[in-house]
């Protein structure tokens, strides 16, 4: 039974790693387009901020659970 736990944690902790990556890769993708954005449009700031908010809000997730990148 343990053994399926594990399982089940290690495939959590790779689908949140990989979310981590896929999300701020979104971030600074909109980070760029915004800083080079003459007049940046309300919706991008908005963007912006859902994006930064979703990415740190994961990588707290990440160290509660002391994952680290390196580990996998």
């Amino acid at each position: 039974m343990g053994f399926l736990t594990n399982r089940k944690k290690q495939q959590y902790e790779q689908a949140l790693l990989d979310d981590i990556y896929r999300l701020q890769s979104e971030w600074i993708q909109v980070k760029t387009v915004m800083e080079r954005s003459l007049e940046p449009s309300v919706e991008g700031e908005h963007q912006l901020k859902v994006a930064e908010i979703k990415y740190f809000f994961l990588l707290k997730e990440a160290r509660r659970l002391h994952l680290n990148a390196r580990q996998k």
